[in-house]
């Protein structure tokens, strides 16, 4: 048996009091423990560095960005603050090779970027600014809903508002330089995208249309050519429907979607080398809201954590189907945002 640690980043709007953590045994795929880590205000988003330090989004009074933690210490203490005037980034992620950090601003369309220095605290380095938008609603102006490593170590960022996922070539000194730009149907809404093990694929999620498009990878020149498209969701479901998270299996042949209003997980086959899908399953998450969820470190367990009803679901992976059987559906996470397990 294997004792993991598992870290939830949540909104702290209604009861949650900032990020959790909790115990998850994978012998019999159960969550237990719960406890406040660290006390913030709406830490949705974070992510762990092979140093173990977290950096995650924050809120505080009229500015926002990111905190960033000592996760060997309980609480968390505080290590540094890089926070301003507007709202709160949507993602974030570590860059080991370069010791950068790259946040995604949605609601300002920005990327910034930020040099890891020797205390683990964040000096920025740079900010790209996206334009444009889509012909839905929710599209009036960029949207960066992403923004993390390729496979070949090129920047992607994925732009919901506009439609878009952009390539940057990246400095050492964390300076981006865009190679490349594709264009998703309009209203498509792409929300986070998954490479494929080898990296000749990537697998991007609409938040918008409830669809997964294959997108083929271009490691010459960063650029993505479509391939083929398909629905998260039944086709007689006609009620909203926004898709959140992505996750990819290590050895590649499945991949799972959350679905936000179908309040369910969409089990996808991969064929061809990867470059084909097939949807095979739609399980209930038993809860509303479905956002982050996370594969296990043995693969064999999916978490996914309810927003709107304040649960965390867990269930055992069948490593030949690629199925979802329910084992844990009650275990209480408030405002469940981002499923993080600990190095």
């Amino acid at each position: 048996m294997t004792v993991h640690h598992v870290l939830f980043g949540t909104y702290t709007k209604r009861s949650s009091k900032g990020i959790y953590e909790a115990d998850f045994d994978d012998q019999t795929g159960q969550l237990d423990n719960a406890k406040v880590v660290f006390p913030g205000t709406n830490p949705t988003y974070l992510s762990i560095s092979k140093e173990n330090i977290v950096y995650a989004v924050e809120k505080r009074g009229d500015e926002a960005g990111i905190v960033t933690l000592d996760n060997a210490e309980r609480p968390m203490k505080e290590l540094g603050l890089n926070m301003t005037a507007g709202t709160a980034p949507a993602y974030t992620a570590v860059d080991e090779e370069r010791q950068l950090v790259y946040a995604g601003y949605y609601h300002r369309g920005t990327v910034e970027v930020y040099a890891i220095q020797a205390d683990h605290t964040l000096i920025k380095t740079d900010t790209w600014q996206n334009e444009g938008m889509g012909p839905r609603p929710e599209q009036q102006s960029a949207h960066v809903h992403y923004a993390n490593i390729g496979p070949d170590n090129r920047l992607v960022v994925v732009d919901l508002g506009t439609d878009e996922v952009i390539t940057f070539d990246v400095s050492d000194q964390g300076k981006l330089t865009e190679v490349a730009r594709y264009e998703a149907l309009a209203g498509f809404g792409p929300r986070h995208i998954r490479f494929s093990p080898d990296g000749e694929y990537a697998y991007l999620l609409g938040e918008l249309s409830s669809l997964l498009s294959v997108l083929k990878y271009n490691r010459e020149d960063g650029t993505f050519e479509h391939v083929m498209t398909a629905s998260t969701i039944p086709s007689d479901w006609d009620d909203h429907n926004g898709t959140a998270a992505i996750r990819v299996s290590q050895d590649g042949r499945f991949i799972y979607t959350s679905n936000r209003g179908h309040d369910s997980v969409s089990v996808f086959k991969t064929s061809h080398k990867f470059s084909e899908i097939e949807l095979i399953q739609i399980v209930p998450t038993e809860g509303s809201f479905p956002r982050d969820m996370n594969l296990d470190p043995s693969d064999r367990y999916l978490i996914v954590a309810n927003q709107n009803t304040d649960n965390v679901s867990v269930f055992a992976r069948n490593g030949e189907s690629g199925e979802l059987t329910l084992v844990q559906k009650d275990f209480m996470i408030p405002e469940g945002v981002r499923v993080k397990f600990e190095n």
